[in-house]
């Protein structure tokens, strides 16, 4: 995101026109005898200046749903409910919020010419009009057509044609992406185009066809063979390659099986460094898609969800750091992953189907090869159980209903809890952490929360933290209110083809964690407006940093009165989202407020 920074009005608010400097204010007492400052110092200032913010490192989020016996979410808890630990040790939740679905946004009013534009609640504005419906939901459905066989595809895409044309609605945008990333279709509302996208859908995996590779071993087999050296694995391999990949013994002579033994060993175990090759390609990509489909939703301003529709794909041990990430990234741009198990139904026949060659060794060998494929699908299966967990989304699996499972996974819940804690004596090696989040009093209640992470291998940067932060705040429609801010927009025609925007923010400065220093009370405030388009689309920004600098006598003065901060913005005619965040350094708090704005 590129926020273009610009001047921006800061005034102050009540009967004070403008805040005087140390030279024209009187000097205050002071029990602390401080020094007095230089008297030429602004006790209020604005520069175009990137921010730099000290930022609490190591934090870790876990969403959590909780939902009753009938699958309702529950918003009702407090953060002494919860318990959390972190590798069986428990920790202090120092971060506690709670989501809620729907927040509404304030209209803008219309301002009878440019200079009323300007001003708050001036008199010649009208009431705010009611705006036509914007996007407030955004859902991303993303389809692994890599790893999801071309019969169960064809299935889902009944489904989802079927579930689309019926969520679709006013106030949401849906997008089609593939993992393949052909046939793409960014967030709108058409319906046809929707339609269209979905009917393209076909299987397109990068490696062989699926049976083609003797023996037909899956990835995770592969890799116990490959990485790990599984000799049980190996020898299950083996078994099916004898007889069906390499020609049997000639004779019966030990020499003879020993040979076909040995051919038969070095063409598994070939097989399986082909497929585990194919398998690491296949998995970054789904990867790299994924962490494409949170970037685009993160740039969406309203709620978000990720439904990834999937037959389920392994990841090796040297991929799941890369797992965590996404996770992380997932959390911090409040996108849930919702998964869907496009096998719906998944039954494996015991010994294969007619087409199943039997390995070599009889039943004990047909017993191993059941095995690992049962172990193959539930691990598969097991990454889309944890995507969904660890982002607040939902899992639906073992079940044909495939239009019914999108239905219950696109739809968001009402509340979604959000912990944060910061680990103690944390090593920075990259080690996974396994979470557990419990109630005080789960008693007929279900818990849905994130399952682990793995700690960063260097020290964040604060800098770009904060700037990320702000960036991501921006993209969101969460209200936050840890300042208290009030925002009044208006707007004025011009002309029949432009208008200016005036986007106002009323700063209760009380909540402000000033630093005392050289006789003043001081802090910055960082102010970015970013304007939105009816499909949630990023037009532009505005960002300004505050440098508060006060006298005591002045600081009394605004705990009353407070600032407001005003922000300009052309536009053509058309509907729009107004989204204003209000970060202070020294507290590191802040808030988020939306409003819309209808410009006939």
């Amino acid at each position: 995101m590129q926020v273009r920074v610009v001047a921006v009005a800061v005034l102050v608010a009540g009967a004070i026109a403008a805040v005087p400097s140390r030279a024209q204010t009187p000097a205050t007492a002071s029990s602390g005898a401080q020094p007095a400052p230089a008297q030429s110092s602004a006790e209020l200032s604005t520069h175009d200046l990137a921010p730099t913010f000290s930022t609490k490192v190591n934090l870790v989020m876990v969403p959590v749903v909780v939902r009753d016996s009938h699958g309702r979410a529950v918003g009702t808890l407090q953060k002494d409910d919860f318990r959390l630990f972190d590798r069986a040790k428990p920790q202090v939740i120092t971060r506690f919020s709670v989501e809620k679905a729907g927040e509404p946004a304030i209209p803008a009013e219309i301002a009878q010419d440019a200079d009323d534009a300007a001003l708050t609640h001036s008199a010649g504005a009208a009431p705010a009009r009611p705006a036509a419906p914007i996007a407030q939901r955004f859902v991303l459905y993303l389809f692994d057509d890599v790893h999801t066989k071309n019969e169960d595809l064809l299935q889902v895409r009944i489904a989802a044609d079927k579930h689309i044309a019926e969520a679709l609605n006013p106030t949401t945008r849906d997008a089609i992406f593939t993992t393949s990333g052909q046939g793409n279709l960014d967030f709108t509302d058409d319906g046809a185009q929707l339609h269209e996208a979905l009917m393209k859908l076909m299987a397109r995996p990068t490696m062989s066809a699926p049976g083609s590779e003797c023996p037909d071993i899956s990835y995770y087999w592969a890799d116990l063979i490959y990485n790990k050296n599984d000799q049980g694995a190996t020898q299950a391999a083996v078994n099916m390659t004898m007889g069906n990949c390499t020609p049997a013994p000639a004779t019966n002579t030990p020499q003879a099986i020993q040979a076909a033994i040995q051919m038969a060993t070095n063409t598994a175990q070939g097989t399986a460094a082909r497929i585990v090759s194919g398998g690491d390609r296949e998995t970054r990509l789904a990867f790299v898609t994924i962490e494409n489909a949170i970037r685009r939703l993160a740039a969406a301003p309203g709620d978000r969800t990720l439904v990834l529709v999937s037959s389920g794909f392994y990841i090796g041990d040297d991929l799941r750091s890369e797992e965590s990430e996404i996770m992380d990234r997932a959390i911090r741009a409040n996108v849930r992953i919702s998964t869907l198990n496009a096998r719906g139904l998944y039954v494996l026949i015991p010994g294969g189907d007619a087409s199943t060659p039997t390995p070599f060794g009889g039943s004990a060998s047909l017993i191993a090869t059941q095995q690992y494929r049962e172990q193959s699908a539930s691990i598969e299966e097991g990454t889309l159980e944890e995507l969904a967990d660890a982002t607040g989304g939902r899992f639906f699996h073992n079940n044909n209903d495939l239009k019914g499972g999108l239905d219950q996974i696109a739809a968001p819940p009402e509340f979604v809890y959000l912990l944060g804690f910061s680990p103690q004596n944390l090593k920075m090696d990259g080690g996974y952490h396994k979470l557990k989040v419990t109630l005080v009093n789960p008693h007929g209640l279900d818990l849905e929360a994130r399952r682990g992470y793995y700690a960063p291998k260097h020290l964040p940067n604060p800098e770009e933290d904060a700037k990320r932060e702000i960036q991501e705040a921006l993209f969101s429609r969460d209200e936050m209110q840890d300042i208290p801010i009030d925002l009044h927009m208006q707007f004025f025609k011009t002309s029949d083809i432009a208008a200016k925007i005036a986007v106002l923010a009323h700063v209760n400065v009380k909540n402000l964690r000033f630093r005392k220093a050289d006789g003043r009370n001081n802090d910055n405030l960082i102010v970015t407006s970013g304007l939105f388009d009816r499909n949630g689309n990023f037009v532009t920004g505005l960002q300004k940093i505050v440098e508060l600098r006060l006298l005591d006598a002045t600081l009394d003065k605004l705990l009353n009165a407070g600032i407001t901060v005003r922000s300009n913005f052309d536009a053509a005619p058309g509907s729009y989202v107004i989204r204003l965040v209000i970060r202070d350094s020294e507290g590191e708090t802040m808030a988020a407020r939306n409003g819309v704005v209808e410009i006939p």
